[in-house]
């Protein structure tokens, strides 16, 4: 039997300026990738050229197609078993794929998926803000719980090739773009495919301002209500309140930026879905007491008397 492949795929666009520091990281591996790529997602940039520079395969977008697609595309020119998705702004640990092949020498017995801890840095100072790290018992227990939980973004994973491209890979839909990773790994856990954590820390990710998610919050809040949508057609029942769950959160946000259309929906459908109206911090007993017959009206009075009281958590949502 061969040994397994791992590729290392970046969708880009406007990268020049990160691009060098990743892969950089990439040739410092104390094992190498079998293969690097690069999406180039139409830059007007020269990210190309130094892509090329440091030895990368380019493969060339007609027009620019957005972050989901470029790594559906990337996962289809790659021959490799396994893919690892890398946001260009991003950094890798000199052992990453030392850790990754401690999985994929499982063979067929690997997980799916594996996901490893990260820090998170501030990009301009290099600062550590955290490191995040999964919980393997709760993946392996239920995936699908899991996801519809918890962030899980791609730059720390390992996805076997074969099963990402069983499943779709990345949900095109335009609703979930700005939570396209929720929807992605929430697709992959509906699907069956088996999960688990890493402890290691295998990757940097450097928090930039201004990023897409930071500059489109309530853009952000419109597709974390669709991706829960989807979540909802194909709950099972004993998920179903954890849909309910998310959905009265995202209600809440949704509200702070005064978009009543996407909360009022969401409580439609975590109504529907049943389980218990979640507190609201002070005052959550009074807040589930009316919630819990006019939802709407009591998230619209809890915006009113945070406006009104702590005007400063507002002032960048409208």
């Amino acid at each position: 039997m061969s040994e397994p492949t791992l590729a290392l795929c970046i969708p880009a666009y406007n990268a020049a300026w990160c691009l060098p520091r990743l892969l950089e990281s990439a040739a410092a591996q104390t094992v190498p990738f079998d293969e690097v790529v690069v999406y180039d997602d139409c830059s007007p940039d020269d990210q190309v050229a130094v892509a090329e520079r440091f030895g990368a395969r380019v493969v060339r977008g007609e027009v620019n197609v957005g972050c989901s697609a470029g790594k559906n595309r990337l996962a289809e020119a790659t021959d490799c078993d396994w893919v690892h998705f890398h946001d260009a702004d991003d950094e890798l640990k000199p052992m990453f794929v030392e850790e990754a092949w401690k999985w994929m020498a499982l063979g067929d017995e690997a997980p799916d998926v594996v996901l490893f801890s990260y820090e998170e840095r501030d990009n301009e100072t290099g600062s550590p803000i955290d490191t995040r790290r999964f919980d393997d018992a709760a993946l392996r227990a239920d995936p699908v719980a899991y996801t519809i939980r918890e962030q899980v973004n791609p730059f720390c994973g390992i996805y076997r090739r074969s099963a990402f491209l069983a499943v779709g890979g990345y949900d095109l839909d335009p609703d979930v773009l700005y939570n396209e990773d929720v929807a992605f790994h929430c697709r992959m856990a509906r699907a069956g495919l088996s999960f688990r954590a890493d402890p290691a820390v295998t990757v940097i990710n450097h928090r930039v301002m201004n990023s897409m998610s930071q500059a489109n919050g309530a853009k952000c809040v419109r597709a974390q209500y669709h991706v829960m949508r989807k979540a909802a057609e194909h709950a099972l029942p004993q998920h179903q309140p954890l849909v309910a769950g998310r959905l009265w959160e995202i209600a809440g946000v949704a509200g702070s930026y005064l978009d009543w259309g996407t909360a009022d929906a969401a409580l439609r459908l975590a109504r529907q879905l049943g389980g218990p109206v979640p507190g609201a911090g002070a005052g959550s007993a009074a807040f589930r007491a009316v919630a819990t017959v006019a939802p709407r009206s009591a998230l619209r009075f809890r915006e009113r008397v945070v406006r009104a009281l702590r005007p400063q958590l507002r002032t960048s949502n409208g």
